[in-house]
């Protein structure tokens, strides 16, 4: 059984600093793999990012293509 490769991906863009924010938050940014203010980042639409995103949702913004 193979598993479909075309699964959608999420682009994701920090627009606000984790500074001032919970320590969960920071862990979160971190997570995902920010490094620096409006870095755009593509991972893969999965429950567990989402979920993570829907966390940082006042910090980041989606990128439509």
């Amino acid at each position: 059984m193979t598993k479909n490769n075309t699964q959608s991906e999420l682009k994701i863009k920090l627009v606000k600093s984790g500074t001032g924010f919970p320590e969960k938050q920071k862990r979160i940014i971190k997570g995902l793999g920010f490094k620096r203010l409006n870095e755009v980042i593509t991972r893969p639409n999965t429950p567990q990012i989402r979920g993570m995103v829907f966390r940082i949702r006042h910090l980041v913004e989606l990128i439509n293509e």
